[in-house]
């Protein structure tokens, strides 16, 4: 497990000195103490709405040669870092307000609380796009004909009758999304939250595309559709991690206002989400706990139903990590309760 986690130890040591060292720099050493409190909270906030990341980064990451699994690490860490948590949320609030890349970013510091204004503006574009890439990552797990091993018996069971069914998964997601839209507040944010989505549909599908293209080969579990080697993969892991992410930037706002300190905080949490699923991967955990990967999957749908239903009500960040860690624990649970579960399937 320290072998597993080194490198996040690592990473915290160094995003907490220079938290401290940015709060002594720029007002006093009470400022660092501050910003250092604020890293432990936006790290806890970061790693528990996005746990559930972990076990299905898992899933994918297995598959994958020991040279992607180098790139996700380093390349991937990047990404998620100052791609997700800090260019992603300028580039939102630029088009948005119609600013430059420099404009933004000024903006960021200079008035913080514009700056979260305006991101908050685009949460219905956010919640559509990754609703919907969400809800076909968790309907691919469920809908698949090869699909021998259920937790939730007669449920999953009614779920992998859909594999038969041309599309059913993009018939569900746009019905979905479509209940949302005519419920909001006018008709514009109706239109925008389809376009959205209709985007995180199509996104999931080009990821697929790329890797069928690049010869890619998935094996009908877990990430199904989406290829499990390769630069199809790696995609899919960070537009995973980026719709996992969305809610987190956004509720970080409520811990700090300071966009460096935010990048600093999620970032461990980042990274530390990634350790774990290094540690899983090498540990044997998904063979071992069989239902584990089926709680992940749960908690993914739930996370999609929660980032529909945020764009008609507030919906707390605590529910949002803990109904998926929640789901998670109780999978891990029920593999240990029940460790014959899967031979007894097998056997007929």
């Amino acid at each position: 497990m320290l072998k597993a986690f080194r490198r996040s130890f690592f990473f915290t040591i160094v995003c907490f000195a220079l938290g401290i060292g940015y709060g002594i720099y720029t007002t006093d050493i009470f400022k660092g103490i501050n910003i250092a409190v604020s890293l432990t909270v936006l790290a806890i906030l970061e790693v528990s709405l996005s746990f559930d990341n972990a076990v299905v980064n898992a899933t994918v990451l297995r598959g994958m040669t020991p040279w992607w699994r180098t790139v996700f690490l380093t390349w991937g860490i990047l990404i998620a870092v100052f791609g997700m948590r800090i260019v992603f949320p300028l580039l939102i609030v630029g088009i948005t307000a119609k600013l430059g890349p420099v404009e933004a970013f000024q903006l960021a510091f200079s008035e913080p609380t514009r700056y979260q204004t305006i991101l908050e503006s685009a949460h219905i574009n956010i919640m559509g796009f990754g609703g919907a890439f969400l809800f076909l990552v968790g309907l691919k797990f469920f809908f698949d004909s090869d699909k021998d091993i259920h937790w939730i018996g007669w449920l999953e069971t009614l779920l992998k009758r859909f594999a038969d069914l041309e599309a059913a998964e993009i018939i569900l997601v746009l019905g979905a999304a479509s209940a949302v839209a005519v419920n909001l507040p006018s008709s514009d944010q109706g239109l925008w939250f389809m376009i959205s989505a209709l985007a995180g549909i199509s996104t999931y599908f080009a990821v697929s595309w790329i890797g069928d293209a690049l010869g890619g080969e998935g094996d009908g579990e877990g990430a199904t559709a989406v290829v499990r080697s390769g630069l199809g993969a790696f995609l899919y892991l960070e537009l995973v991690d980026a719709s996992f992410s969305f809610d987190g930037v956004i509720g970080a706002f409520a811990v700090s206002s300071d966009l460096i300190v935010i990048a600093l905080g999620l970032g461990i949490g980042a990274m530390f989400v990634r350790s774990l699923t290094v540690f899983l991967v090498d540990n044997g955990t998904l063979q071992r706990f069989v239902y584990l990967e089926h709680g992940a999957f749960w908690a993914i749908l739930t996370l999609a139903v929660l980032m529909y239903a945020s764009t008609l009500t507030h919906v707390p960040e605590l529910v949002t990590g803990g109904v998926g860690a929640s789901l998670i624990i109780i999978a891990a649970l029920w593999s240990r309760v029940f460790p014959r579960a899967e031979a007894d399937q097998e056997e007929g």
